[in-house]
């Protein structure tokens, strides 16, 4: 029998934030003055360092201020900490800390600071800070917190021309950490597999991406025994979505991108226990999401990179026709894995797209998945697992998270762990041993590279915030879509 849905109807947000650069327009709510140590306010505060003393404010990063008059904005005063320290990672924090210090305001400027980082990067950081504080998905009425229609840049007459040319990259990147962050958060029953195609499908040519949906019989033929045994126990119908992006010219070099999709862990058969980390498992598609995500505004950023995609999708539920523990798959490529354990899931179906990946030109594999939670564990909410074959490639994966403040930390590849996915009766077990668990699953991963240079990115403890600090909200973080983005923009083979 077929059930009436319940679920609302499905939609992307489509918030647009007006970003202005030059002198203080009118009609603004609220103005921030960043302040750094050591120094006074400027003298458009109206207040000296002395008495905002006496109120409580120092300099220091994430301490704020808001001063308020009888009429006219309110302005607040922001710690910048030390001037020569002053980065884009600090600068995005910075004004990040000046969205949530006044929530009830929409319509918000901020007096750019002059520091060693260029008036471009400052400016990308101000609106990564702003918008990404201000936006929180919801499925229903906004609060007062996600909203933000204006953001006014001020700045000297000689930085306008620089600081314009920035805005529309820093309102990209927003635009994508937003989509990211969309997808990851919508209720497994909302975005099914099927619906991710058609999104993928609708965004595609706009984006300059060739899109392809592959069903079930596709897949079948492509030999995918991976997603397709994952996909066993569920009701909704399975999807490798692949998205290629080609650069007008020569491309500087051929990356692929592979992203963990369950739309919903329930965990098969070995299935999770009732607890809110189970309510949250609508983000085990994250990986693909920061994928799709990051897809979309390459052309517009000028990415000179040929990047492809493959978003392994599926749900993992547990039914009379689910995958059954011990039950042996075959998986593209030719390698049998015993299952172990039907929760192990993602790293199946990535490994069909890995071999799929390898098959093609191709002079670096990167995959994205929230794939243990062993590396939640090791490493907490705010920094991802990376691990890999290829010294350079992990060098440029680690450029790009600090340059975007998307923090990795690289755990060893040790293949003395590799025994424990010794199988009597495939090529390969599904899970290794107790422990270390997050390097076991990497070592699963290896085995179908075929020896390309490629990395891996756990995002298993960064996909989701138990609570709001600085830009990234509580709930889906889109993390890794920025990353991604930047990866790609400066990616050498």
């Amino acid at each position: 029998m077929t059930h009436a849905a319940p679920y609302p109807p499905f939609s992307l947000p489509t918030r647009e934030l007006a970003v202005t650069v030059g002198e203080l327009p009118d009609g603004i709510d609220a103005t921030a003055h960043i302040v750094f140590s050591g120094e006074q306010p400027p003298a458009a505060s109206g207040i000296s360092a002395e008495r905002a003393a006496s109120l409580g404010f120092d300099a220091a990063v994430g301490k704020t201020l808001v001063l308020v008059g009888a009429e006219g904005p309110l302005t607040v005063l922001v710690g910048g900490g030390d001037r020569e320290k002053a980065d884009t990672t600090v600068l995005r924090d910075v004004v990040s800390h000046f969205a949530r210090a006044v929530p009830g305001q929409d319509r918000l400027a901020v007096v750019l600071p002059q520091t060693s980082t260029s008036v471009a990067d400052t400016v990308v950081a101000a609106i990564e800070g702003a918008a990404l504080a201000r936006y929180v998905y919801r499925i229903g009425e906004d609060g007062p917190d996600a909203k933000l229609s204006a953001l006014a840049l001020v700045c000297d007459e000689g930085a306008v021309a620089e600081a314009e040319a920035a805005v529309a990259r820093g309102l990209l990147l927003v635009k994508a950490t937003k989509l990211a962050r969309d997808l990851a958060g919508t209720p497994g029953g909302m975005l099914t597999a099927t619906k991710l195609g058609e999104i993928a499908l609708e965004m595609g040519p706009d984006a300059g991406l060739e899109v392809q949906v592959f069903g079930e019989e596709e897949l079948v033929e492509l030999g995918c025994g991976g997603l397709l045994g994952i996909n066993l126990g569920s009701v909704e119908p399975p999807a490798m979505i692949k998205l290629v992006y080609r650069p007008e010219g020569e491309p500087t070099g051929k990356l692929a991108l592979v992203g963990k999709g369950i739309m919903y862990d329930a965990g098969g058969l070995a299935l999770k226990p009732g607890d809110e980390v189970h309510a949250v498992m609508k983000n085990d598609m994250a990986g693909a999401g920061a994928i799709l995500a990051a897809m979309t505004v390459l052309k517009d950023l000028g990415c000179q990179a040929q990047v492809t995609g493959y978003l392994m999708c599926t749900d993992n539920m547990p039914s009379g026709s689910a995958l059954r523990l011990g039950d042996i798959v075959v998986m593209r490529g030719g390698k049998t894995v015993e299952v172990i354990n039907t929760d192990a899931e993602g790293r199946m179906v990535m490994g069909d797209a890995l071999v799929l990946a390898t098959e093609e030109p191709v002079d670096a594999i990167v995959d994205i998945a929230t794939l243990t939670g062993a590396a939640l564990r090791t490493l907490g909410t705010d920094i991802a697992a990376v691990l890999g074959n290829n010294e350079a490639l992990m060098n440029q994966v680690k450029a790009s998270a600090e340059r975007v403040d998307e923090p990795v930390w690289e755990l060893p590849l040790a293949n003395r762990y590799r025994p424990e996915l010794d199988s009597t009766l495939a090529d390969l077990r599904n899970m290794g041993g107790a422990n270390a668990g997050t390097i076991t699953a990497a070592l699963f991963l290896q085995e179908f590279v075929a020896g390309k240079p490629w990395v891996h990115i756990d995002i298993a403890g960064t996909a989701q915030s138990w609570t709001a600090s600085k830009w990234r909200n509580k709930g889906t973080t889109g993390f890794g879509t920025r990353l991604l983005i930047d990866l790609a923009l400066n990616f050498k083979a």
